[in-house]
């Protein structure tokens, strides 16, 4: 089997980065996982903290089930896997194999790519670049809107409509504009209470 159909199967997967840590945002937060952000990403925002991760061809592939093999020997037996955007690519491999071994799995995704594999918790963060497919809105269980400018509280509701009653619904302001865009999310969330406030807290922490 060469590259292409090993990647096009997930049997490999060009994995940026990997570490333990502490999840800093979000529903989860203050959660120790292995995060595993995978390379490659299409919808390209101009605030991203992780551009280097955009280019899928500087990471090249390694075998999922070598990835697993570290997951295995820290302590907290849960994964984040984030991006990039990894729904570029088939995660059911991977999650078949962190499943076989009672690891609960957790999805960071803007949502513009077919879902694959197995999740305990999906996390869908919708970027107006390229704008979630459909079929994720009823399966995620936060959403997460990153908080720039005041049009993106219009974007927030107009995603916040399409998702379940059960989903939480999460209101973030983009890192470099939090001292000016604070103020107004906590003033947002005190007349809309459906919303909650995520802080990158992990940036306060000085850790991954």
């Amino acid at each position: 089997m060469n590259i292409d159909d090993r990647l096009t199967q997930g049997i490999v997967l060009p994995v940026m980065e990997e570490f333990y840590s502490i999840q800093g945002e979000g529903f989860n937060t203050g959660k120790a996982a292995y995060f595993t952000r995978i390379g490659g990403c299409d919808v390209g925002c101009k605030w991203c903290d992780s551009k280097e991760s955009w280019d899928a061809s500087k990471w090249p592939p390694v075998p999922t089930v070598e990835v697993v093999h570290r997951i295995l020997k820290y302590p907290a037996k849960a994964v984040v896997v984030t991006g990039g955007e990894p729904l570029m690519y088939n995660l059911s491999y991977f999650c078949k194999l962190l499943k076989d071994n009672n690891i609960e799995t957790f999805l960071e995704t803007s949502g513009s790519h077919a879902l694959s594999g197995e999740w305990d918790w999906i996390c869908l963060s919708p970027k107006r670049n390229l704008a979630p497919l459909p079929a994720i809105f009823h399966r995620a269980d936060e959403l997460k809107v990153i908080i720039e400018n005041e049009d993106d509280f219009l974007w927030a509701e107009e995603n916040a409509r399409k998702v379940s009653d059960h989903c939480r619904l999460y209101l973030q302001p983009e890192w470099r504009q939090r001292e000016k865009i604070m103020p107004r999310i906590v003033d947002y969330i005190l007349s809309h209470p459906a919303w909650r406030i995520s802080i990158q807290s992990h940036k306060y922490m000085h850790i991954p």
